[in-house]
Order: C-alpha cells, then sequence, then structure tokens
C-alpha cells in the first residue's frame, strides 16, 4: 500500500518521452502510486508496448498519444487530448529530450533549432498549455527534465547543456507565477542513468569513464528515477519549488 504522503489516487499524470527509459519508468512508477497515466513519444509501436507494461499489475487507466515535441502543433494538440481524455491534467512530467554532440564551431543551424525546440521551447509550449486547468482547481506539479549536463558539461555538449541548463531558469520564474496557485515547479537533474541516449552516442570506454566518476561506480538504471520523481509529484514534495534535485549517483561531486 501507498504511504499516503506518496499517494497519487484520482491524479493524472502526462509524461513525454514515456514510450522508454526514463520516462516510461517515471510513468510506471506514478501508476503503482495510483495515478493514471497518458505518455507520449513519436513511435506508436513503442508506446502501445509501454502502456500495457505501465498498466500491468496496476489500477491505472494508461492512454497514449504520438506526437513529435519539436512541432508546436503537436504539442497544443496532445494537451487537448490528454485533457479530452481523462478531463484534467495534474502532473506533467516534460521529459521528451534529445541530444546531438557537436563542437561550438561546428553546430548546424537545424541542429541547433531542432535541440532547442525539442528541450526547451516544448516544454514551455506544453506546460503554457496545461497550466490552466491547473490553476482552476488549485493544484498541479510540473516537473521539467533536466540534467546533470545542466549544471556541469563536456565537450560537444553545445545545445544540450544550454536548453538543460535554460529548464532551470524556467522552472524558477514558472514556479513564482504559479505559487498563489498551489502549483509547484521543479527540475530533476539527472546523471549517467542506463537508457537509450546515452548508449546510442558513448562509446564503451566513455560509459566506463562516466561510471568511474560517480561516488557509487556505477550507471543508474531507469527505474531509479521514479521515486524522486514521486516525491516531486506528490504531498510529499508540496513545499518543493523553483528548485533542482540532482539525481546523479554522486557525478557532480567529484573534482578529479
Amino acid at each position: 500500500m501507498t504511504h499516503p504522503l506518496f499517494d497519487l489516487t484520482g491524479r493524472v499524470a502526462l509524461v513525454t518521452g514515456g514510450s522508454k527509459g526514463l520516462g516510461k519508468a517515471m510513468a510506471r512508477g506514478f501508476a503503482e502510486a495510483g495515478a493514471n497515466i497518458v505518455i507520449s513519444s513519436r513511435s506508436e509501436s513503442e508506446l502501445k508496448a509501454a502502456a500495457a507494461e505501465i498498466a500491468e499489475g496496476t489500477k491505472a487507466k494508461v492512454v497514449y498519444f504520438v506526437a513529435d515535441m519539436t512541432r508546436r502543433e503537436d504539442v497544443k494538440k496532445l494537451a487537448a487530448s490528454a485533457l479530452s481524455a481523462m478531463g484534467r491534467v495534474d502532473i506533467l512530467v516534460n521529459n521528451a529530450g534529445g541530444n546531438v554532440p557537436q563542437a561550438i564551431d561546428k553546430i548546424t543551424d537545424e541542429t541547433w533549432d531542432r535541440v532547442l525546440e525539442l528541450n526547451l521551447t516544448s516544454c514551455m509550449a506544453l506546460t503554457r498549455e496545461l497550466v490552466p486547468q491547473m490553476k482552476e482547481r488549485r493544484w498541479g506539479r510540473v516537473i521539467h527534465i533536466s540534467s546533470i549536463m545542466g549544471l556541469s558539461s563536456k565537450e560537444e555538449r553545445n545545445a544540450y547543456s544550454a536548453t538543460k541548463s535554460a529548464l532551470l531558469g524556467l522552472a524558477r520564474a514558472s514556479a513564482l507565477d504559479l505559487g498563489d496557485f498551489n502549483i509547484t515547479v521543479n527540475c530533476l537533474a539527472p546523471g549517467p542513468f542506463l537508457t537509450d541516449l546515452p548508449g546510442t552516442i558513448l562509446t564503451d570506454e566513455q560509459k566506463k569513464t562516466f561510471a568511474s566518476r560517480t561516488a557509487l561506480g556505477r550507471w543508474a538504471q531507469p527505474r531509479e528515477l521514479a521515486g524522486p520523481a514521486l516525491l516531486l509529484a506528490s504531498d510529499a514534495g508540496s513545499y518543493i519549488t523553483g528548485a533542482v534535485l540532482v539525481v546523479d549517483g554522486g557525478s557532480i561531486i567529484k573534482t578529479f
């Protein structure tokens, strides 16, 4: 049985990029805590499989919508579809994101614009669409998925680090806008989690280096972000807003 502080019974959570990795893990955590779930991504086949996995063994209603978060019209349609299907969205997790490593003198306009739209602008746009109905009920949770790359960086992470840092500023300003309505806005800053994204852009040697730089000496499993997300999404985190919660196994505390 879920502890009352973490109980999400009756709540609806929308998680973008929810078909795999961190998004699916957080959505599953919310479902286990009693929430009904909306997930989105660009792949219907992945969404269908993920929805079944998220719902399995829970009482959660799980629905999904195909959406490309680089398309502003898709963002608006996703918000409308979620509200139509569920009647409300109490918890918004802006998790969809991408990374195309390019050195500062090699960045193409196309890459810069796409990463900015996906990692930052879509978060603003979806929040803008869903906040009004949260204000009406005077309860809401907005969680942006930043990264330790928003607090530190690495070579060729110009666009990625810029957008993940910008989410911290967006959260702080929005927290001030929405505090009077009992809506909190926070960021999670994951470190090295074993998901598809690092898997596709890092060599085996780089993966070992990342693991060695953590205090715990290992990569995290996606499931290990579900608890921190549940804290920020539930009554347990009701007095946390405008904050960034670092979940990195102690990566950024290591100087050398």
